[in-house]
């Protein structure tokens, strides 16, 4: 009967997900949220997000949110983050990446390893980064890739991003007029690395763009833990490996509420300051997350509480 399959499913999906974090290793081909779309069915539950999109060309750390602990990813799309590359010099395209058509070539054969170097050297440290036209930046409204994709000329701001390292790794030549750069590179929030290999291609006037692109750490969180969607399709329905509490002790500076402390705050309620610089995480004597909290004007105030009240 179709209420009894109903009932199954309903019953089912009772109780199921656990709320925490997933480190997911993304594979190629796949937007951002097509993995979350996925985790959804594994975990069995709608309420699940990602902490910093990666492009569909891209592979590596998704940070994925189940449950309460999606209120946590606004924090971990605002960490560090390390990729490696490759750049090509010699043929620029229209979304700075390999998965667009190439709209200039020009010959390598001029250009020195040295010369490269100093290129990529001077887009390190703190820079103003003008933002792929092809990116997920949002202009009235809309994103900056559908404008492209409708025939509007997009002009985003440059923006500050810090590249904090930029390791030349290997600068091959194996096909003619083109030179592929192999870079490991940590940069803050908001970098894109398909604007340093446009950039660089640029200042050596013979065009760049991004073939591969892997990141290889998200904050505290990297390959080493990563999982793949294979991986966590066999242990489905739990496939998350950090819970809650452990992945906010984890990510944030720890503070412990007493018993007077964990009852006000989990009722949204201000704290006396302890001097931490946050946001942090406090805990309950039980040992479980109340909030994140951070210190402002003498006092303790949650940016989000996570205990039920």
């Amino acid at each position: 009967m179709p209420h009894r399959a109903a009932a199954r499913r309903l019953a089912g999906l009772a109780g199921v997900s656990t709320d925490g974090l997933i480190v997911v290793d993304k594979p190629g081909g796949m937007t951002s949220h097509d993995v979350v779309a996925r985790i959804r069915r594994l975990a069995r539950t709608r309420r699940v997000g990602h902490g910093g999109t990666l492009d569909p060309m891209a592979t590596g750390v998704l940070v994925i949110g189940v449950g309460r602990a999606t209120r946590l990813l606004t924090y971990v799309i605002g960490a560090g983050k390390s990729y490696t590359a490759t750049i090509r010099l010699g043929q620029a395209t229209v979304t700075d990446d390999a998965e667009g058509d190439v709209i200039a070539a020009s010959s390598t054969a001029g250009v020195t390893d040295e010369a490269i170097r100093a290129a990529l050297t001077a887009l390190t440290g703190e820079i103003d980064q003008v933002p792929s036209a092809v990116s997920a930046i949002k202009i009235n409204g809309q994103r900056a890739y559908q404008r492209v994709r409708d025939g509007e000329s997009v002009d985003l701001p440059a923006r500050r991003v810090t590249v904090s390292r930029l390791e030349v790794l290997a600068i091959r030549r194996d096909a003619p007029d083109v030179v592929d750069v192999d870079v490991d590179v940590t940069c803050s929030s908001g970098t894109y690395i398909r604007a340093i290999a446009r950039d660089a291609g640029l200042a050596l006037r013979v065009g760049g763009h991004l073939t591969a692109l892997r990141r290889t750490a998200v904050g505290g969180f990297t390959l080493a833990e990563a999982a793949t969607l294979d991986a966590l399709e066999q242990r489905a329905p739990e496939v998350v490996n950090l819970p809650l509490d452990a992945a906010a002790d984890r990510f944030f500076p720890r503070r412990d509420a007493t018993v007077v402390e964990a009852k006000v705050l989990s009722h949204g309620g201000p704290l006396d300051p302890a001097g931490i610089a946050g946001p942090y995480a406090v805990f309950g004597p039980e040992g479980g997350l109340i909030a994140i909290v951070s210190e402002r004007d003498g006092r303790a105030r949650a940016e989000i509480v996570l205990a039920p009240a």
